[in-house]
């Protein structure tokens, strides 16, 4: 899939949507005029305003609204900002394959602007004109949600014992509360009825779970996603492939494999040896499975909106969430 033919077809309304951010954004102090310019460069493909577009037009007659490119900027800016955030929790050196804010002006700055970028969010959703309320809940949810699943992650983390239930929970709420967010408030904006609000549901919970399970995937895999394969493993981060693998030993292997986890910090070393025992026991195998039932699903829901290139684009976003590289 192109994603540059995605927002070709998206048009005004994607140009829309980066000049929004980029007003939004503007200060007279010119040292928050740099940095986020330099977020802005290095902003990635933009998945979720991509998705959020095109749930609008797929829900709305083939039409967005006003409303609807607030929404696409407004979730744009509430992602950057917990990867600002996120970088210095998990003291991040790189993101995106470029310095990350914190490792160059410190953590306290990457923080600031990480709340400059929320608020800024925040007010654009509180411009929208229709059921703003019902809108502003979805993202004070997601706040909530993504705080959650970082204590739950980091809870785990340290106990060492997180289950599949757990993973799939953790990265729901970092990851699917923010696609849920980016669809559903997206058909709110066209005013979508309840039965199409409900497959929105679906289709983004499954392709935020397939988008997630695919980045775990990658930290194994040795492709470059802008960031160097392993950071999971010495975050001391049980994913999916590992989980995997796990499902494959006996109970005296997974507690000895879950404490070198644990112990990551002390023994360095054990990270080549993790990997390792993630690909020698079919852990990747595993997760592509899973991965392959989410987008499977995602795809399934897509395929039951209202017709239209919006979303045949979605049936597409759902097969990619699977196929990419990075």
């Amino acid at each position: 899939m192109d994603i540059r033919a995605v927002i070709a077809y998206l048009g005004d309304d994607w140009t829309r949507t980066q000049s929004l951010i980029r007003s939004s954004l503007n200060s007279d102090i010119g040292l928050l005029n740099c940095i986020n310019s330099y977020v802005l460069e290095h902003g990635g493909k933009q998945l979720r305003p991509i998705l959020s577009l095109l749930m609008a037009r797929a829900c709305g007659g083939g039409q967005a609204t006003e409303d609807s490119i607030r929404c696409a900027a407004a979730v744009e800016m509430l992602h950057n900002a917990t990867l600002l955030h996120d970088d210095v929790a998990d003291g991040s050196k790189v993101r995106r394959g470029a310095p990350t804010v914190a490792s160059f002006l410190g953590a306290s700055r990457s923080v600031l602007v990480g709340d400059y970028w929320l608020v800024k969010a925040e007010t654009q959703v509180l411009a929208v004109g229709n059921r703003m309320t019902e809108i502003l809940d979805m993202f004070a949810n997601t706040l909530s949600l993504l705080a959650e699943g970082e204590m739950l992650q980091l809870e785990k983390a340290s106990s060492g014992d997180t289950t599949e239930e757990d993973y799939l929970r953790i990265i729901r709420s970092k990851t699917g509360s923010l696609f849920e967010t980016a669809c559903l408030s997206a058909a709110v904006s066209v005013n979508a009825p309840e039965d199409v609000m409900a497959t929105v549901g679906d289709y983004a919970r499954y392709l935020g779970l397939a988008f997630q399970i695919k980045d775990d995937i990658l930290d194994y895999s040795g492709t470059d996603i802008g960031k160097p394969v392993g950071v999971d493993i010495r975050e001391q981060k049980i994913t999916l492939p590992l989980l995997g693998a796990l499902n494959r030993v006996d109970a005296g292997r997974r507690e000895e494999i879950r404490g070198m986890v644990r112990d990551i910090a002390e023994h360095p070393g054990n990270a080549s040896v993790l990997m390792d025992f993630v690909r020698d026991n079919d852990g990747i195998a595993y997760a592509r499975e899973r991965l392959a039932e989410f987008s499977a699903k995602a795809a399934q829901a897509a395929s039951m909106l209202p017709s239209g290139s919006a979303a045949d684009y979605l049936v597409e976003m759902a097969a990619l969430m699977a196929d990419r590289e990075k």
